[in-house]
């Protein structure tokens, strides 16, 4: 029996030294696909680079791992960006209407829930940061209550 050395498969990544990719931005976007049709709904531009955004550059996306959410009432969660943000989108027209800075990247789908005692709808996500894309490891679980 001939033998076979175990070659594992290395990831690259092709970014500069300020950690932009290597290829014309959009750098990540969400998309609605219409199930019955397979045509795009929508797209919106997913993530930034603060630095960027400052010199006025317009919002170029950001590599991202971790996939959203979407609620009875619209919304569609996500965070999977490097740029440690946390978004809710309008899920009929794919408009950015809610941003909050999370102490770490949130690279998770997040989760929802009703409270018992409250009746009030939570929407959470593991912002605990750490991999090829942000170099800042933590292990915190942000939680909001949905209006």
């Amino acid at each position: 029996m001939a033998k076979t050395k175990n070659r594992s498969v290395k990831n690259e990544f092709y970014w500069d030294s300020n950690r932009y990719p290597c290829q014309t931005p959009p750098w990540g976007q969400l998309n609605a696909i219409d199930l019955n049709t397979g045509e795009f709904r929508w797209r919106s531009v997913l993530g930034e680079f603060d630095e960027l955004t400052k010199r006025g550059v317009p919002k170029t996306g950001a590599p991202n791992l971790g996939g959203p959410i979407v609620t009875a009432g619209g919304l569609v969660f996500i965070g999977a960006t490097n740029d440690r943000k946390f978004r809710a989108f309008d899920s009929a027209t794919g408009a950015e209407i809610w941003t909050v800075r999370l102490p770490a990247s949130g690279m998770a789908t997040p989760v929802t829930y009703m409270g018992k005692k409250t009746r009030k709808q939570f929407v959470g996500i593991a912002a605990g940061g750490g991999n090829k894309y942000d170099s800042l490891f933590t292990g915190k679980l942000i939680v909001y209550s949905l209006p």
